[in-house]
């Protein structure tokens, strides 16, 4: 491919509805701009960083997100389908506070839910999980606080059975 090579100084203008189409446009510095509605294919994005990003409604498939880290974000009613986790961690998973987007005083949040999913070996450590449900998964050696969950469900069985 052979390639004009020309650095362009874009500052107060609209470049709405423009199309790039092969064209190399690393190291680009791109401050206080609206990327609304833009549509990227067979980019390479590595390596690139974005701070206070607004992407609701972003999709992003056939993605290779290795070691990307994401902090301080509002993922509320993301949908991670088909995903490699092994190694990941999540901390400090909150609930919106008074002031946040999305904050509602009476509580009422749309439950986090894992169906189809590999968690063996997983490990929730100091994590609030009152009333959460597991429904027809494998709990074969699952611990809560060092106690198989098997042996507790006998407990209670045999208790049940007395009674």
């Amino acid at each position: 491919m052979n390639l004009e090579a020309r650095p362009l100084n874009l500052h107060m203008a609209d470049i709405s509805g423009s199309k790039w189409q092969d064209v190399k446009a690393e190291e680009l510095a791109i401050d206080n701009v609206s990327l609304a509605n833009t549509k990227v294919n067979n980019v390479n994005m590595s390596g690139m960083v974005m701070d206070d990003i607004h992407m609701g409604g972003v999709k992003i498939s056939n993605a290779n997100l290795s070691g990307l880290k994401i902090q301080h974000a509002n993922l509320s009613h993301a949908v991670f389908d088909h995903i490699h986790l092994f190694g990941t961690a999540f901390h400090h998973i909150v609930l919106p506070k008074e002031g946040d987007a999305g904050y509602n005083p009476e509580g009422q949040y749309k439950p986090v839910s894992f169906q189809n999913s590999h968690l063996s070996h997983a490990q929730f450590n100091h994590c609030d999980l009152s009333h959460a449900e597991i429904t027809d998964c494998d709990i074969t050696g699952l611990k809560i606080n060092g106690f198989l969950v098997s042996d507790l469900i006998q407990i209670a069985k045999k208790r049940d059975a007395v009674e």
